[in-house]
C-alpha cells in the first residue's frame, strides 16, 4: 500500500460559513411542514364531524389512489371456499377484519376504519404526509443505533482497528486487483487536484456534503409525494429507499469501514469537511457512526433520486400512467439532465472530500438494485402496522399523491 510524506496542506480558500446548530433541523422541519401543508387533503375539515366525508364518493379513482401498501386491506376476512357460514357471518359485520398475506399465509388483522372519526385519525386524513414523516423518524432512529450495535459486535477486537483494516483493504483492492482499471485516478489524486488551485470549488463541495444528504433527500421525498403520478409509484421509491437504508445499516454494523479522511496521515487524505468547518449537525454527536463508509448512502440516495427523475421525465416510457400527461421537451430534458448531473455531483463530492472510496459507491449501486428488486418485502409487515394502528386507535389515511393530476383530468 502506497504511503506519502506527511505534509500539512495549506488551506487558502475562505472557510465555509459554519451554520448554527439549529439551522439544519429548522431547514428539515420547514421542508416537512411545508410538504405536509401542500399535500393536505382539500375540502376536509378536521373538526367538522357532522359532515360525512366519503372518499369513495369524492374520488372515482379512489382505488388507484390507495397505497400499494394498503390495497390488501380492501379484501375483508372471508372463509374457505364453500364455507358459506363464515361468509354470511362476516357480511353482517360493520368493520370486518382485514385479510393480509404474510409469509405465504392469510393473516387477519383488526380493521381500524372504526376509528376513522376519531380526531387524531382525522388529523392524519387531513395531513396524510405525517405517515411518511413517521416512517423516516423510525429509519433515522435505527441508523442512530448502528454505532452502538457495531461497537458491541467488535467490543473484544476493537472496532477502530477493524474499521481501519477494512478501509485499507478497500484501497488495496482498488489499486491492485484485476478491477483496478475501473479507477485510473485514485481518490487521493482527486482530492489533491482540488487542494492545489481549486480550493474554492472544494469549499462548495464541503458544504454540499453537509447540506445535501439529509435536507436534500428529505426535500426529494416531500417533492415526489406531491409530484408522483400515483401513490403506487411513490411507494415503490419510498420502499426502495427504506430497504436500501436497512441493508446498508446491517453492513455498517458487521463491516465497519473507516473513510479515507480518518486514515493515518501517511496515506495522504485530508478531512476537508472538518477543516472547512462544514460539518453537518446530523453527522455529529454521540450516536453518529463515523465508521460507516461502506456502502455510501450519499451515492445510494443520489442514484435512487437520479433514476426517479429519469422515470418522471417520461422520456424512456412508451406508455404513461393513468391521468399522466406527456411532459414538454424542455421539462423532459431538464429532468434527464438533472438525473445525470446529481449522482455525478455527489460522487465527486464524496471522493473529493475523502468521505468515501470509489468502491463504496459501487456497493451502494448493488444495494439499491437489491432493494428495488426486493422492495415488496415490506408488504409483509402490514399486519404489524395494522396492529400498531389498532393499539393507537388510528385509521390509516388515504394518500393525496396524484390528487392534482386526477383533478386536472376530471376537469
Amino acid at each position: 500500500m502506497a504511503t506519502f510524506p506527511i505534509e500539512e496542506p495549506q488551506w487558502n480558500s475562505a472557510p465555509a460559513w459554519k451554520l448554527p446548530g439549529w439551522a439544519e433541523p429548522i431547514m428539515v422541519a420547514s421542508i416537512l411542514v411545508g410538504s405536509m401543508i401542500i399535500t393536505r387533503r382539500h375540502n376536509f375539515r378536521i373538526f367538522d364531524r357532522r359532515r360525512q366525508y366519503n372518499l369513495l364518493d369524492e374520488d372515482p379513482d379512489f382505488e388507484s389512489a390507495r397505497s400499494s401498501d394498503d390495497m390488501p386491506s380492501r379484501d375483508h376476512m372471508v372463509g374457505n371456499e364453500g364455507d358459506d357460514s363464515s361468509i354470511d357471518s362476516m357480511s353482517t359485520m360493520k368493520n370486518p377484519p382485514k385479510r393480509r398475506r404474510c409469509c405465504g399465509m392469510n393473516v387477519y388483522t383488526p380493521n381500524t376504519s372504526r376509528f376513522a372519526d376519531y380526531y387524531h385519525s382525522r388529523i392524519l386524513q387531513k395531513f396524510p404526509f405525517l405517515i411518511e414523516m413517521f416512517y423516516w423518524i423510525i429509519t433515522y432512529a435505527f441508523y442512530r443505533c448502528t454505532s452502538l450495535l457495531s461497537n458491541a459486535v467488535f467490543s473484544k477486537t476493537g472496532i477502530w482497528d477493524v474499521a481501519q483494516d477494512h478501509g485499507l483493504s478497500v484501497l488495496e483492492f482498488e489499486q491492485f486487483s484485476w478491477l483496478s482499471f475501473l479507477w485510473p485516478v485514485h481518490e487521493r489524486d482527486v482530492q489533491q487536484w482540488f487542494m492545489h488551485g481549486h480550493q474554492t470549488f472544494l469549499t462548495v463541495l464541503n458544504r454540499s456534503y453537509a447540506l445535501i444528504h439529509i435536507p436534500g433527500t428529505v426535500g426529494f421525498i416531500a417533492w415526489y409525494y406531491y409530484a408522483a403520478p400515483s401513490f403506487n409509484t411513490f411507494a415503490v421509491v419510498r420502499r426502495t429507499m427504506t430497504l436500501t437504508n436497512l441493508l446498508a445499516f446491517i453492513i455498517f454494523i458487521f463491516y465497519p469501514c473507516m473513510p479515507p479522511r480518518l486514515l493515518p496521515p501517511e496515506y495522504g487524505f485530508l478531512d476537508s469537511v472538518g477543516r472547512n468547518n462544514a460539518q453537518s449537525v446530523w453527522m455529529s454527536g454521540k450516536y453518529v457512526n463515523a465508521l460507516a463508509a461502506m456502502p455510501s448512502m450519499h451515492f445510494g440516495y443520489a442514484f435512487i433520486i437520479g433514476t426517479t427523475f429519469i422515470y418522471h421525465s417520461g422520456v424512456f416510457r412508451r406508455t404513461l400512467e393513468t391521468g399522466e400527461t406527456r411532459r414538454s421537451k424542455p421539462w423532459a430534458l431538464f429532468y434527464v439532465l438533472l438525473a445525470i448531473w446529481y449522482p455525478i455531483w455527489i460522487l465527486t463530492t464524496i471522493v473529493a472530500t475523502a468521505n468515501h472510496y470509489y468502491l463504496d459507491a459501487v456497493m451502494a449501486f448493488f444495494v439499491v438494485l437489491v432493494a428495488y428488486l426486493g422492495n415488496r418485502v415490506f408488504l409483509g409487515f402490514l399486519p404489524l402496522e395494522d396492529l400498531l394502528l389498532w393499539c393507537l386507535r388510528l385509521n390509516k389515511p388515504v394518500p393525496t399523491t396524484g390528487d392534482k393530476m386526477r383533478r386536472k383530468s376530471a376537469s
